[in-house]
C-alpha cells in the first residue's frame, strides 16, 4: 500500500473470480496485465507504481492481473501481448493496449 496526498494508494492483484465484483464497485479501472517470466513487466512495475501513487488519477482504482492464470479477465480486456493495459469505465471496456512505456498509460488515463 503507498500513500499519497494523504490517501491511501493500493494497487491489487486480483483474480477472474475478485474482478467481477471490483468492476461493479468502481466508476475507473486500470488493470495492468503480466506474467511472472515477462521481463518487460517487470520492469514497468514501479513506474506502475509510481503512476499509482502521484495523486493524480485519485478516483482511478489500479489492478494487477497475472495473465496466464485468469483467462475470463484477460479475454474482457482482449489482451495480445504483455505487459498490456486495459481501462474500464462504468462496468465497460474502453481501450487495451500492450506497452512497455508508462507515458501511453498516463494518456490512456487522462481520458477515462
Amino acid at each position: 500500500m503507498f500513500v499519497s496526498k494523504n490517501k491511501e494508494v493500493e494497487i491489487l492483484n486480483t483474480n477472474d473470480e475478485d474482478f467481477k465484483t471490483l468492476l461493479s464497485q468502481h466508476s475507473k479501472i486500470v488493470v495492468k496485465f503480466y506474467a511472472g517470466w515477462c521481463g518487460s513487466c517487470r520492469l514497468i512495475a514501479p513506474k506502475y507504481r509510481t503512476l499509482a501513487e502521484s495523486g493524480n488519477f485519485e478516483d482511478v482504482l489500479f489492478l494487477e492481473v497475472d495473465a496466464e492464470n485468469n483467462p475470463e479477465t484477460r479475454g474482457l480486456a482482449k489482451v495480445n501481448n504483455l505487459p498490456f493495459f486495459a481501462s474500464f469505465k462504468d462496468g465497460l471496456f474502453v481501450e487495451g493496449f500492450p506497452s512497455s512505456r508508462i507515458e501511453a498509460v498516463e494518456e490512456m488515463l487522462k481520458t477515462l
